[in-house]
């Protein structure tokens, strides 16, 4: 087939979020023997080697200038607009016109959204009675992700501005994901949870669930391994992400103290790019490193003790979990943070959803490394076998066959 897949950012590298996942399904359909365009937007860190590197799996490849949103237009559109916010935040009419040219001119069998941004320019297509299938490749059931940072948020006084936020983008992306979903040819979900309420948005209730993947080879950990101390706990992920966010400050307000009664040498090492102004306050803390961008977070997870996962909000399969496992680390998670995985996962780590009962997990597993060992020889295993791309892709081209493509 010829696919053209659009995404949000240049998915190299392929280090956090939707980049992991859209470049593990680029690399698998150019494997399978699929000719391949891509159609994204440029992010300042974005060079010429990491376009050149997506010229091995992209026959073409268009990048373009990201679109420039002010707060003040998004305060207009939040006060004046029956839309969500993320249904402008990549519209730019110079994506739209380039796409419609290339759209108009080649003959694409699949165009591919990779996520709810992207899928901004899915009308624009539709509209043009294009012969190519148009696909709908969903992250996250986002109407159901905003209701629940609304729940989380609103038990927070100083945290009620963001809450009312949630609720008004809760009842917009519903209708927006209702849109999306009836105008694509096909909606694509990366876990159970989402396809089921993704489904009520199909008139066919067709929406296959092709999880999110890892490379589970390239995290095993070799050779010298970075030195992060005895106790080191790791949390990575995009920092100015909301559930992130939250995540590491509940972790550090509610659950480290605790951990430093019995471990007092416990350290936090928060992982991820663009660390968020709530998380400014950590940095005082001796015992959290907040480090920002790295170029690659597999050094942090080989040095690490054990992983965490505090999350409180969210939705699909979380692919820093996937990562943490297949490095061989021992993981301790909430179960919004293994919401969307196989329910077996629950034997390859410890799940905890209070306080005291994370910190309790934490504490014994920082004191017991034979445990620690186990569960990470688990957990690698359970990853390699469900979770890795070479069990993932068949799954992708068997959902296209179901939608009569390919």
């Amino acid at each position: 087939m010829r696919i053209l897949m659009l995404t949000g950012s240049l998915p190299y590298p392929p280090h956090q979020g939707g980049a992991l996942r859209s470049y593990g399904i680029l690399h698998g359909l150019k494997q399978a023997g699929h000719h391949l365009s891509l159609m994204s937007f440029r992010d300042a860190g974005d060079g010429a080697r990491d376009i050149a590197e997506m010229k091995r799996w992209c026959d073409e490849i268009i990048v373009l200038p990201p679109p420039e949103r002010s707060k003040t237009q998004r305060l207009r559109d939040l006060l004046f607009s029956d839309r969500p916010d993320i249904a402008r935040r990549l519209y730019s009419s110079e994506f739209a016109q380039r796409l419609s040219a290339l759209v108009s001119d080649q003959r694409f069998d699949l165009v591919q959204f990779e996520g709810i941004e992207i899928a901004c320019y899915l009308s624009l297509l539709r509209g043009m009675n294009t012969s190519a299938r148009l696909v709908y490749d969903a992250f996250n059931a986002e109407a159901a992700l905003q209701r629940v940072i609304f729940d989380v948020d609103r038990g927070e006084p100083r945290r009620w501005p963001a809450a009312i936020y949630s609720l008004i983008q809760a009842r917009r992306l519903a209708q927006y994901e209702h849109e999306l979903c009836r105008q694509a040819d096909g909606v694509i979900a990366v876990s159970d949870e989402d396809a089921a309420i993704l489904r009520a948005f199909r008139p066919d209730a067709c929406v296959p669930v092709v999880n999110n993947g890892i490379f589970a080879d390239d995290y095993r950990c070799a050779g010298a391994q970075l030195e992060l101390g005895e106790h080191a706990l790791v949390f990575t992920g995009k920092m100015d992400y909301r559930p992130n966010v939250d995540a590491v400050c509940w972790f550090a307000s509610d659950i480290l103290p605790l951990i430093h009664r019995r471990v007092p040498d416990a350290r936090l090492y928060v992982v991820g790019q663009k660390p968020h102004p709530r998380l400014e306050r950590l940095r005082r803390h001796r015992q959290i490193e907040i480090t920002g961008w790295v170029r690659d977070v597999q050094p942090f997870l080989c040095g690490a003790s054990l992983y965490v996962a505090p999350l409180r909000m969210g939705s699909g399969t979380r692919l820093k979990l996937l990562e943490a496992m297949a490095a061989g680390r021992a993981v301790v998670a909430t179960t919004t943070a293994i919401s969307g995985m196989l329910p077996s996962v629950r034997e390859v780590l410890v799940v905890a959803d209070q306080p005291d009962q994370m910190a309790s997990a934490i504490i014994a597993l920082l004191q017991d490394p034979r445990r620690r060992q186990a569960l990470g020889q688990a957990a690698q295993a359970f990853v390699k076998a469900h979770y890795d791309w070479s069990v993932i892709i068949p799954r992708l081209l068997t959902a296209y066959r179901d939608m009569g493509i390919g």
